[in-house]
């Protein structure tokens, strides 16, 4: 695993943890997709690390969102 993986791996296991279903679903689920890649092509690497960084800025997303609503809600 090159750096920029690893890197990427631990951004988005570090994102997880405010997953909706939990963080324990969530960090099996990126191990699961991260095991499955073990093997590809270094030719397809990076449009699968895009995909990655993609899905790393949705889940910070998910967050912010989740805590924005907490707090409009407790003030609304």
């Amino acid at each position: 695993m090159n750096p920029a993986t690893r890197s990427l791996y631990r951004r988005l296991l570090f994102a997880s943890r405010d997953y909706p279903t939990g963080a324990a679903v969530a960090r099996s689920k990126l191990h699961d997709a991260f095991t499955k890649q073990a093997a590809l092509p270094e030719a397809d690497v990076p449009a699968v690390h895009a995909k990655g960084e993609f899905v790393l800025k949705e889940l910070e997303a998910l967050a912010k969102l989740r805590k924005y609503r907490a707090l409009k809600k407790r003030y609304y």
